[in-house]
């Protein structure tokens, strides 16, 4: 009997050690995780041409980011394969987070499995890292267009069956989609022109040679701004703060109508989870600061953050969303 009691009484002794040793080791281990930085300059890859929405949005954290980490953090454009030909890229780069790629919904989520075959596997082939911003669709015309509003568009288009284009940054891209998904509730038809990036695009809706673009909002701000193309309606539900006074398309006769573009800091599979947490911290720092912040809004971004899971959650939700209307639309790549 007094064997057992000695027993009973150094077990809790034994336990108490060993949470005493774990809670003197745990903030050690947070600082160990926490501690990760990048040990040379980090390449930030962009799939679409300077100009675009995704480039924005890059080269507006980039010095926040830098600053965050102390690193160099270099943008770099490979447009082509609607954003595609950077995500592959991202994909394959080494898990050391030195090499990470800035993506769209459309790159990360929707374009991939209408590919024959698939570049990468859009769940285990990226890890995402934290949202970086979203933001609203605007339908806009060169200010040579008979059209004054989208009702008087889409009038004007029905009355050209197929003589009109629209733009985009490549097949199948949030921009081809809200396009094809107007064109079907309006019962208009027209040429689906794509470019490799949105840059691209713009100088051709400047020159009057695109008939419409329903693109990234930041993306033609400046432009509407100045005059030089006129903005006939945003895409999501309610209407935005920049522009309250422009009416949404689903205001314009197509209710329910709803489109955007979220862009996502992505990284490689395998990235080490202190990496990846240290970026996500990054980002959601710069989106967070005093003075970056009131400058991504006023260029026309919803901020975003939020952490890793979170992310994930929305490539998910997104991917099943938008494979289910292009299925319903009968878009493919050729």
């Amino acid at each position: 009997m007094p064997h057992d009691t000695r027993q009973r009484r150094k077990r809790p002794m034994t336990t108490r050690r060993h949470l005493l040793a774990a809670a003197l080791a745990a903030p050690g281990l947070a600082r160990a995780q926490a501690a990760w930085a990048p040990a040379r300059p980090v390449t930030l890859l962009v799939g679409f041409a300077p100009g675009g929405g995704t480039d924005i949005i890059s080269r507006l954290l980039a010095p926040a980011l830098q600053a965050e980490l102390g690193q160099p953090i270099a943008v770099e454009n490979r447009p082509g394969a609607s954003g595609t030909i950077a995500a592959l890229a991202g994909s394959r780069a080494a898990p050391d987070g030195h090499t990470l790629y800035m993506t769209t919904v459309s790159a990360s989520a929707v374009v991939p499995p209408l590919m024959s075959p698939p570049p990468f596997d859009i769940t285990r082939d990226q890890t995402p890292i934290a949202l970086a911003a979203t933001v609203p669709l605007v339908a806009v015309v060169p200010p040579t267009s008979p059209a004054r509003d989208l009702a008087s568009f889409i009038a004007h288009a029905r009355a050209h069956p197929g003589a009109l284009n629209y733009s985009s940054s490549g097949v199948a891209t949030q921009q081809h989609l809200a396009a094809e998904l107007l064109c079907s509730a309006a019962g208009i038809r027209m040429t689906h022109v794509p470019f490799r990036g949105t840059g691209q695009a713009v100088n051709e809706i400047l020159a009057g040679r695109i008939d419409l673009a329903i693109d990234t909002f930041p993306t033609y701000l400046p432009h509407i701004r100045s005059g030089s193309v006129r903005a006939l309606a945003t895409t999501m539900p309610g209407r935005i703060e920049w522009l309250p006074d422009l009416p949404t398309v689903a205001e314009s006769g197509f209710s329910g109508f709803d489109a955007n573009v979220w862009y996502m800091l992505m990284g490689p599979p395998g990235l080490p989870e202190a990496i990846r947490d240290r970026w996500a911290a990054a980002v959601n720092a710069a989106l967070n600061d005093p003075v970056l912040r009131p400058r991504i809004k006023d260029a026309g971004f919803i901020p975003g953050g939020g952490n890793s899971a979170e992310a994930a959650a929305l490539l998910r939700q997104d991917a099943e969303r938008y494979a289910a209307l292009i299925k319903a639309s009968g878009i493919r790549i050729e």
